[in-house]
């Protein structure tokens, strides 16, 4: 058993990892800490959420729970798109509730040296919804924090929807 400790310490870079679920979107790469994602999913269809924020697509029933689906680009004011049959479902858990995050592409489980992240606040102030950026040989990989995602005023519409459907 100390043998395995000692090599999880001596690993060849020498440096403690973290742990990160990359995904896709419009050919630029995110992530999530591993810890906040429950599991990949294939694309399915979304139902509508009537009085839901702008931000959320609908909902998924998801072993007989509803669980909302919200839309990262739309956080990013970027175009929306029709994910098709191609795209992934990131099921994630904030601090107060599950949501399903809509990708292109899920890259798998990367782990990156923790003093390879760089605060979002040192590199574009202000950017919100970034815990932090890991530059990459090939560019810049940008990682979510779930738990600012949502506004508050978000949240209270979110689960003002969620319990008047369920209601």
């Amino acid at each position: 058993m100390a043998e395995q400790s000692a090599r999880a310490v001596d690993r060849p870079t020498g440096r403690v990892g973290l742990p990160l679920v990359v995904f896709v979107l419009d050919g630029q790469e995110y992530a999530l800490h591993l810890s906040s994602v429950e599991r990949v999913l294939p694309m399915v269809a979304v139902s509508p959420l009537p009085k839901a924020p702008t931000i959320a697509l609908g909902v998924i029933n998801l072993h007989g729970q509803v669980v909302p689906v919200v839309d990262i680009r739309r956080r990013f004011v970027r175009p929306s798109r029709d994910y098709g049959v191609s795209g992934q479902l990131l099921v994630a858990r904030t601090s107060r509730r599950g949501l399903v995050l809509p990708v292109d592409e899920v890259l798998g489980v990367r782990e990156v040296p923790v003093e390879g992240v760089t605060s979002a606040d040192a590199v574009l102030p202000g950017i919100g919804h970034v815990a932090g950026i890991v530059a990459l040989e090939d560019g810049l990989l940008f990682i979510h924090d779930l738990d600012t995602f949502l506004s508050l005023d978000e949240e209270g519409q979110l689960t003002e929807a969620l319990e008047e459907m369920e209601g």
